[in-house]
């Protein structure tokens, strides 16, 4: 199968290359630009708890390891090439934290949830604590291992296999440094019991994150990627390819032609991958109900976006461009908590906190099974 994936925070290359893929039936071969927003938890629980003797208690998550994109980078990009800059970070953090977002992304909220800091970019050297896992998820990233082709298309070096060859890297120094009784390693690394189970997504990832001990997978699938405002304002559909939101319908149908073959595959991996516990988490159908019942849930037009500008011109958010002489600012809007889309790729903090409480309470899982309880394996097939 062909791997093609891309980062959304360089949204002109996917979109192009969904337009030259648009039919369902190559949904296959689009599976990367789709879904590269892997994340990954430690999941360590007593042996009494994992054998289920304890069935009403929660699990015990002492630690978070997270891969993918921008939609899941909590620094890694902005600290191994530029700081993002403000309004990025304005309406939670107050300033910018390496995070395609106004505030925080999902994954912050599932931290949270859990009881554990948010989690720090693997790539990020100055102030870090990796105690309670790591985020080796990087803007610019794709599921493909970067050639001559992705590289002149604007995206970074931190392709998938690079972030698992990281992760497997920091996993072997963390034990060679606990087994030498570092100080550093007992104040800064997780615990080697703390490596024990995980949660991730796409195939290859999984398999190779099983290998290293991972045993616990929640796994997201891909959201409405028509329905973009970046994919409307680009590539406006006809009439006969609007859906009733107004988004972009043929590049919905990929999404959820790919989420159904990504189902499947999840299904008989349960069968093929001895004690692990998989979890499908439905995260189109959460996205496209918030942009279709936007108003009710507090939000304006479920296609408008706050920050930056395209059409007549492009500027991106928190950069500046010179158009007809006059520098122009790619600002916020005036209220980015009553916006879906924060920067016409990227969700903002208060559509990804309304995503992310559906994510945790197990609304969106194919065995409605919550995020607490997600180390007990209630389905095998």
């Amino acid at each position: 199968m062909q791997r093609i994936a891309m980062d959304w925070s360089r949204p002109g290359g996917v979109l192009r290359s969904l337009k030259r893929r648009s039919s369902p039936r190559n949904a296959a071969g689009v599976a990367a630009i789709l879904v590269f927003s892997a994340v990954a938890f430690s999941a360590l629980s007593s042996t009494r708890r994992w054998a289920g003797s304890l069935q009403s208690e929660a699990c015990d998550f002492p630690a978070i390891f997270s891969f993918g994109d921008s939609n899941s980078d909590t620094g890694g990009k902005s600290a191994a090439f530029r700081r993002l800059q403000p309004p990025n970070g304005d309406t939670f953090f107050g300033k910018p934290s390496g995070r395609y977002c106004d505030g925080k992304v999902i994954l912050d909220f599932i931290a949270e949830k859990l009881g554990l800091p948010y989690l720090s970019a693997y790539l990020d050297s100055v102030g870090t604590n990796f105690c309670h896992g790591a985020n080796f998820a990087t803007g610019w990233s794709t599921v493909q291992p970067l050639d001559t082709r992705i590289f002149e298309g604007g995206f970074g070096p931190t392709s998938l296999d690079v972030q698992l060859s990281q992760f497997e890297q920091f996993k072997a120094r963390t034990l060679e440094l606990h087994a030498g009784k570092s100080y550093y390693a007992k104040s800064s690394l997780p615990r080697p019991e703390d490596f024990s189970k995980a949660l991730y997504t796409m195939d290859i990832v999984i398999e190779r994150l099983y290998q290293q001990g991972a045993r616990v997978f929640w796994i997201h699938n891909t959201g409405p990627i028509g329905c973009l405002p970046y994919d409307i304002i680009y590539y406006p559909p006809e009439s006969n390819n609007t859906d009733k939101n107004g988004c972009v319908a043929s590049h919905n149908r990929i999404a959820q032609e790919f989420n159904m073959q990504l189902k499947t595959l999840v299904s008989k991996l349960r069968l093929h991958l001895l004690g692990a516990m998989l979890k499908y988490i439905d995260i189109y159908s959460a996205k496209y109900t918030l942009i279709s019942e936007a108003q009710k849930h507090g939000f304006g037009g479920p296609l408008e976006y706050c920050c930056g500008h395209y059409g007549d011109y492009t500027v991106q958010c928190g950069k500046k461009v010179i158009v007809n002489g006059t520098e122009v600012v790619g600002a916020s809007c005036g209220d980015p908590l009553k916006v879906i889309s924060w920067d016409g790729v990227h969700y903002s903090h208060a559509a990804n906190q309304w995503v992310a409480n559906r994510v945790i309470d197990g609304s969106l899982s194919d065995v409605r099974v919550p995020l607490s309880e997600s180390c007990r394996n209630s389905v095998r097939s």
